[in-house]
C-alpha cells in the first residue's frame, strides 16, 4: 500500500471519530448493560474496552517516542507499508462489520474483570490522546519511523503501519463491544483502509 501520509490520517481520523462517538453514546446505559454478555466466554462491552485500554496502554507511548524522535517536516509525505505490517492490519480489520475469531495474549483479556464507567472515561481519554498523535504523524516520516509491537521486541513496524493497526484493532473491538448488546455496525463508520 502506498498513500499521502495526509490521506491516511484522514482515513484513520475517521475511523477513530466513529469509534469515540460510539463509545461516549455507550455511557448512556446502565453498567448492568454493559457487563452483559452473550456467553460466559465471551466479554462484555466494558471488557472489549478494556480491552483496547490495556493495548493504548502500550502503544500510544511508543507512538510519541517515535512522533517526537523526528523533526516535523511541512511537506506531504508519502507512506509505503510493509510487508509484516500490511499482514498485521489485515488480520485485525473488520471486513464490511465481519470480524475473525482471533485470540488474545494473557496480560491483554479482561476476561472476568470488575469494570465500571471508569473503564470508558479511561478509553475515551487515549481516544484523545490518539487523534492528537495522528494529527502530528501527518508531518513525519511515517514509513522511516518504526516502533515495537506489544508481542515481541524482535519485530518492528513501520509508524504508519503501528497506527492503521491500532485504528482498525480499536474499530473490530467497538463493533464487538456493540454487538454484545445487540446492535451492528452503523452506516458511516470508519473504513478499514482496503
Amino acid at each position: 500500500m502506498k498513500i499521502t501520509n495526509s490521506l491516511l490520517i484522514e482515513e484513520l481520523l475517521a475511523t477513530t471519530a466513529w469509534s469515540t462517538h460510539t463509545v461516549e453514546k455507550l455511557k448512556d446505559l446502565e453498567i448492568d448493560q454493559l457487563n452483559e454478555k452473550n456467553s460466559p466466554a465471551e466479554w462484555s462491552a466494558l471488557e472489549c474496552i478494556e480491552h483496547l485500554n490495556l493495548y493504548g496502554n502500550f502503544y500510544l507511548p511508543v507512538i510519541e517516542q517515535a512522533i517526537l524522535s523526528q523533526k516535523p517536516n511541512k511537506t506531504p509525505g508519502i507512506f509505503k507499508s510493509g510487508f509484516i505490517g500490511d499482514y498485521f492490519v489485515y488480520m485485525i480489520s473488520a471486513k464490511s462489520g465481519k470480524i475473525k475469531k482471533m485470540s488474545t495474549t494473557k496480560d491483554k483479556n479482561p476476561l472476568g474483570s470488575v469494570l465500571t464507567l471508569t473503564t470508558v472515561d479511561r478509553f475515551l481519554k487515549q481516544q484523545q490522546l490518539l487523534k492528537t498523535l495522528l494529527e502530528q504523524a501527518s508531518y513525519v516520516d511515517m514509513t522511516k519511523l518504526k516502533t515495537p509491537i506489544s508481542i515481541t521486541k524482535m519485530v518492528r513496524l513501520r509508524l504508519g503501519d503501528t497506527l492503521r493497526f491500532m485504528v482498525y484493532h480499536i474499530e473490530r473491538h467497538i463493533i464487538q463491544a456493540e454487538r454484545t448488546k445487540g446492535d451492528s455496525k452503523p452506516s458511516g463508520a470508519g473504513s478499514n483502509g482496503e
